[in-house]
């Protein structure tokens, strides 16, 4: 899974691919907000985590990776 995410007072949003699917993403986001520590953690297919604090959060979008078209053809 190709996840977007959107941070407050950041010019770009954070892209990384995921391994988890979507299903586990949304109960990672859900359970991130119920905590005390409100920190939301993921792993992308390399095992390296990202951890954000969800006051930061400003949209996770959450889509399957996009094929890239190579060559010429028709449209």
């Amino acid at each position: 899974m190709e996840v977007k995410i959107g941070v407050q007072y950041a010019t770009r949003e954070l892209v990384l691919e995921s391994a988890q699917s979507p299903q586990e993403i949304e109960e990672a986001v859900a359970a991130a907000i119920r905590s005390e520590m409100g920190l939301l953690s993921l792993q992308d297919e390399k095992g390296r985590k990202v951890l954000i604090p969800v006051s930061k959060l400003a949209y996770i979008e959450v889509a399957e990776p996009e094929q890239r078209r190579v060559g010429f053809g028709a449209m």
